[in-house]
């Protein structure tokens, strides 16, 4: 089996730092597992890290689908798999790091979904349906078809809500039995999974740093840059915390403040959900500023 390191975590945790360092000791390479990391030209709102924070490890499932086109999980797992197997085919190490803990639950054992097929009418339907009677309302339609799936995807998650949903109107199977299916197949990896505690108030606060930051750095224009491009609400890649609240403040709903706070808050909720989920998971929890034992 192919073994990797997972370095996972909530927002600002300091993934990217420890994965990096521990890349260097293992003469390793990083590959994301973010799910908003993989569009171009979003840089600053997924806090891609630059050149000098990388130190010269290669990074890899960075930059590679247009904003403007549609993701899968699926397609994020058979790419990071190829990408995984040429590291390993070249004698390198593989750090995995990333926030998006779906991508590297099916990633680490795995697991895979049928890919999406073209035929997006069950979708739509279920996007009006979330639309009229709102997110709890279709988490609650998810739950009475697929109890598991439901209990696992949080009901701000739409996209995933309506994938879960998507697959059992399609093919009469549940999602989760999907998973449970596909986890009796081979098992490729052998990992270790690592993450970094913070206090929650001290996690709060490199939180709030980090969004001045970003603004710091230019965030309103990236998004502008990104409306240029022809980025719409519709996009899955302008879902993602920072870009629908600036596009807000861009068509005057918001002022900058008020844009600033509404990003803090929605950051730190979501980091509150991937706690939440990586306790789930088997993670050897470490200090800010620890190594890990290798």
């Amino acid at each position: 089996m192919i073994p990797l390191i997972i370095v996972e975590g909530p927002t600002a945790s300091g993934k990217t730092d420890l994965a990096v360092k521990i890349a260097q000791k293992l003469d390793g390479e990083v590959v994301s597992a973010d799910s908003m990391q993989v569009y171009k030209y979003m840089d600053i709102g997924s806090a891609k890290p630059s050149k000098e924070e990388m130190c010269g490890i290669p990074h890899h499932m960075f930059d590679v689908v247009m904003p403007t086109e549609n993701f899968s999980l699926a397609e994020y797992v058979k790419m990071a798999h190829a990408v995984i197997k040429d590291i390993q085919a070249r004698g390198k190490r593989v750090v995995i790091a990333g926030g998006t803990g779906l991508y590297i639950d099916f990633l680490k054992d795995n697991l895979m979904l049928s890919d999406e097929d073209e035929d997006n009418s069950v979708r739509v339907k279920l996007e009006e349906f979330a639309e009229k009677n709102g997110i709890d309302a279709l988490h609650k339609r998810l739950a009475e078809v697929d109890e598991i799936s439901a209990a696992k995807i949080h009901p701000n998650n739409v996209k995933r809500v309506i994938r879960a949903l998507e697959v059992y109107e399609k093919t009469g199977h549940k999602m989760s039995e999907q998973v449970e299916e596909s986890k009796k197949g081979e098992k490729i990896y052998d990992y270790k999974e690592f993450g970094i505690m913070y206090d929650r108030d001290e996690l709060y606060d490199r939180i709030n740093r980090r969004v001045d930051i970003m603004f710091d750095m230019g965030l309103v224009s990236e998004v502008e840059n990104l409306v240029k491009m022809g980025c719409t609400r519709d996009n899955t890649s302008m879902q993602g915390i920072g870009y629908k609240e600036v596009m807000d403040y861009l068509e005057g709903k918001t002022t900058l403040e008020e844009t600033k706070e509404i990003i803090r808050q929605g950051t730190r909720r979501y980091a509150k959900r991937q706690m939440t989920w990586f306790r789930r998971s088997n993670v050897t929890w470490l200090k800010p500023g620890e190594m890990p034992q290798l």
